[in-house]
């Protein structure tokens, strides 16, 4: 029996495709959205340099958000605008937020969560 008889079933020579017997119908109620999601956590990170971005994107692609500490970057002006251009990319494919607070933070966050530009308190 070759691999397309094994696939549709073979009887007297001819090929007929078998009915499927365990079909079971699901509905929008049987669906838990809490078991195949994990809740979004608020991430901390440190940048030092290009490879810290590895985790820093997976954790956005994952859906969380993360606080990113760029202390450590300040020497290389140029060193900087790459690693913040390329996090400005993650934020832009996961359809995210992305602000620069003071020199020293970047807050990056995943799909559908937008970053507020004022602070509370003023008006």
């Amino acid at each position: 029996m070759g691999f397309m008889d094994k696939l549709l079933g073979e009887q007297g020579g001819r090929s007929r495709a078998q009915p499927v017997e365990e079909y079971v119908e699901v509905g929008v109620d049987d669906i838990d959205p809490a078991a195949s999601e994990e809740a979004m956590q608020v991430r901390i990170a440190d940048i030092n340099d290009q490879q810290d971005l590895i985790e820093i994107k997976d954790a956005v692609y994952d859906g969380d958000i993360v606080i990113a500490d760029i202390v450590r970057l300040r020497t290389s002006d140029r060193a900087t605008e790459h690693i913040i251009d390329e996090l400005r990319q993650v934020a832009s494919e996961v359809d995210g937020d992305i602000v620069q607070k003071g020199d020293d933070q970047i807050l990056i966050t995943p799909t559908g969560v937008r970053i507020s530009r004022e602070k509370l308190g003023r008006r």
